[in-house]
């Protein structure tokens, strides 16, 4: 049935209007009942169903529903999986239909700028492709379903020190680049029903009142047709934010800022256009849930199921020394730590889920290895326990192999406040060093939302980052440390070997009322991999039991223009003996100058599975914004013409294929000529380019760079043509004067003739 929604705004009073515009409570939009507006509810959250009763509250202090935890955005962004979210998104969809609930808050796709963001658990990666990658897979599952997702937190949120005041001091390529690129193409693409504007100003101004960011930007540059909501609480002004294009307030006000709108219409600081504007798209999402409601049950044993496959295509092996897959016949293998048997598998705060069930790998691992158990530690407090430590050496030295369970505590990454250090507690750093110090064959398993310092990693054969893996971790872990599973997972942000390494590192996170993003775009591996830093582990690295050759690498076209697609393809050849994945990342290297760039920056990837010894051929292909940076003069994305590298690797440090391309651009640089601009810059330039080339030579010639270079010369020597060249390069128009006797008439019809000749 399709709904005339303005005939049904037309009919609703200036207070029904005002009322849409704000939460009933906590998860509940407004009804209007006589003109069959329903009562529909919001929930909680990114990797799973929190569904709250009406009186419950935001950060999850009150129990919700039973469900199913899913793996965090930490982990499942290291699947690098597209079909993997999407199906994960469609399961999330239809427990939100079994459960009557519209919209999903989630995903979120805020930058991992600095490791300690105490909800980096929450989001995908450190790299916005990457993110609005998995971000838009998600969401189209989910939607699929006719459940509306709130990708968030938009925009600009990458701490929760003052995250409700603070503001994020950001220069535009920046914010366009790295912090509004994770959002766009994930709205571009997957065009999620509403969209959850952050708490923190941007440049000063509050989000949720900012008009460029939430109208300018989202809907007239992007196309957004959903609604805006407030993150819970995020609302300054309301009034002033429905300007901007902040659709809904949550959660509700008791009416305080409804009364706000409808008295800013009466007295007419607010047109009422704006406001039925508002209305629309809360209602045409509304509707859109309601009139396609179906018959769905949410089968918490078979989502329990996906939650581990998801686990076991997301957890990353770091080191393998020989020691996995352990081969249990005959072994004793001893499980120390209480993650062992407890596991930590999601963050603290509004995503936290009452879990169907939890899977450890202690029971887990019951049907499959003889075994002994050691607590070894306590989470409560960063204190060493000296009978568990005891213990848990003794029993480590008895095994044939130890496998420790260790990571960060709930208490030390959460929402509401960010880590202080990337340390892991104490007492599990001296727990590991103590248990290396007798048993040879050590395994670490992490349990862990974002990167930690590892001081024993050359002690130990082997290393599994299992990150928050969801309610069936214990499954997955097992799976992988017994070789019934393959790892595949590949990091998503880089792991640095301490915390000072972080670009971010002198400005995290800033004073409490500002936090300056100094770093610009060199966030991540971009700043590791330019500045040739040496890491822990790289981004994109992960290991196999198998192996895999690159070869054969091709593009359809060694020129192309920026309006063209590029496609690129090589063979990829699993050369071991077990049945892999191989995550393939196709990153671009700018070898053009025009700008300062990362020297490489991820464009796609592809995952693929192979049987031993087979060898398929993966495809790709490179658009303008592949090779495109954020251009402040054009306001719009510019790709320099020149040469481009395509580099097929299996991390940001391990490149196998190389090929070079070189783009045209449709599009030139705006170029206002004045007596200080370079003869380089006119070079650039096709129109003035023709017209200064002749002049350039003479100045060369004046500047002395046509002398022989003769041995004992000592003017050429002194002055080679290289030298003058560069100087001509660097030269203002103004320096004509100095060089060549140009007079100031001469410079200024100079300087006319060649604006006019700018294209």
């Amino acid at each position: 049935m399709k709904r005339d929604v303005k005939a049904i705004v037309k009919e609703m009073t200036l207070e029904e209007k005002a009322g849409m515009c704000s939460g009933k409570d906590f998860w509940h939009l407004k009804s209007v009942e006589r003109l069959g507006i329903p009562e529909v509810m919001v929930s909680d959250g990114p990797h799973g169903l929190r569904k709250q009763a009406d009186e419950a509250d935001h950060l999850g202090l009150n129990d919700s529903i039973k469900a199913v935890c899913f793996p965090t955005a930490c982990a499942t962004a290291c699947s690098f999986d597209r079909d993997l979210l999407e199906e994960m998104g469609e399961r999330l969809g239809e427990e939100c239909q079994a459960e009557n609930v519209s919209v999903i808050l989630g995903p979120a796709v805020n930058i991992k700028r600095s490791p300690l963001c105490g909800r980096n658990f929450e989001y995908f990666s450190e790299d916005p492709y990457l993110a609005s990658q998995m971000a838009a897979a998600q969401i189209k599952g989910v939607q699929s379903k006719h459940v509306g997702t709130s990708i968030k937190h938009f925009a600009a949120n990458n701490q929760e020190h003052r995250r409700m005041s603070c503001s994020s001091e950001i220069d535009e390529r920046t914010f366009r680049e790295i912090y509004l690129g994770a959002f766009e193409t994930a709205i571009k693409e997957a065009k999620p029903d509403t969209v959850m504007c952050s708490y923190n100003k941007i440049n000063g101004e509050f989000a949720s009142e900012n008009y460029r960011l939430l109208t300018e930007i989202l809907r007239d540059d992007w196309g957004f047709e959903g609604y805006v909501m407030s993150d819970w609480g995020a609302v300054n002004e309301r009034v002033k934010g429905l300007k901007a294009g902040l659709d809904l307030e949550m959660p509700g006000s008791g009416g305080c800022t409804d009364k706000e709108i409808v008295e800013a219409v009466k007295n007419g600081d607010l047109d009422e256009a704006v406001l039925n504007t508002a209305v629309e798209r809360i209602l045409n999402i509304i509707f859109k849930f309601t009139d396609n409601r179906q018959e769905a049950v949410f089968n918490r044993e078979e989502d329990h199921k996906l939650a581990a496959k998801i686990a076991a295509e997301s957890m990353v092996l770091l080191k393998n020394e020989g020691i996995l897959p352990i081969q249990p016949e005959g072994k004793k293998i001893a499980f120390i730590g209480k993650f062992a048997e407890q596991p930590r598998f999601q963050g603290g705060g509004s995503s936290h889920i009452n879990s169907f069930k939890i899977t450890g790998a202690l029971e887990a691992a019951k049907e499959i290895a003889e075994g002994t158990y050691a607590q070894g530690y306590e989470v409560k407090e960063d204190k060493v326990d000296e009978k568990l430590l005891e213990e848990a050496v003794q029993t480590a030295k008895e095994a044939d192999v130890a496998v420790i369970f260790a990571g960060l505590p709930d208490a030390f990454e959460s929402e509401g406040y960010d880590r202080t250090h990337m340390r892991m507690p104490e007492c599990q750093n001296l727990l590991i060093s103590e248990i290396a110090k007798v048993q040879k064959h050590v395994v670490v398993v992490l349990h862990n939302g974002s990167p930690v310092e590892m001081p024993w990693a050359d002690d130990v054969e082997g290393i599994l980052e299992a990150y928050l893996c969801g309610e069936a971790v214990g499954q997955a872990e097992v799976g992988l440390l017994f070789g019934q599973a393959n790892p595949c997972g590949k990091l998503a942000e880089t792991v640095p070997y301490k915390l000072s390494d972080n670009p971010s590192y002198l400005h995290f996170p800033g004073d409490g009322k500002t936090v300056e993003y100094k770093e610009g775009v060199f966030v991540g591996y971009r700043y590791y991999d330019t500045k040739e830093m040496p890491v822990r582990y790289p981004f994109g690295y992960g290991l196999s039991y198998t192996t895999f050759e690159y070869s054969d690498m091709q593009v359809s076209a060694e020129e192309i223009k920026d309006t063209e697609t590029l496609k690129v393809s090589l063979k990829i050849k699993n050369t071991g003996n077990m049945t892999g994945k191989e995550i393939v990342q196709l990153y671009v290297a700018d070898k053009t100058g025009a700008v300062s760039r990362p020297v490489k920056e991820l464009k796609n990837f592809v995952k693929v599975e192979l049987q031993p010894q087979e060898e398929k051929t993966v495809e790709m292909e490179l658009d303008k914004r592949s090779f495109a940076w954020y251009c402040t003069e054009l306001a719009d994305w510019y790709a320099a013409t020149g040469e481009y590298e395509i580099l097929a690797a299996a991390s940001s440090r391990d490149i196998r294929l190389r090929k070079t391309v070189k783009v045209i651009s449709s599009q030139n640089l705006p170029l206002s000529v004045s007596r200080n601009t370079t003869i380089s810059e006119l070079l650039e330039n096709p129109g003035t380019a023709v017209m200064i080339k002749e002049l350039a030579e003479s100045l060369v010639a004046h500047m002395g760079g046509s002398q022989e270079a003769e041995e004992g010369n000592a003017a050429a020597e002194a002055i080679t043509p290289e030298m003058s060249m560069k100087m001509m390069e660097n030269a203002p128009l103004r320096s004509m004067r100095s060089f060549m006797g140009m007079k100031e008439a001469e410079l200024d019809a100079l300087i006319q003739k060649l604006q006019d000749a700018v294209v």
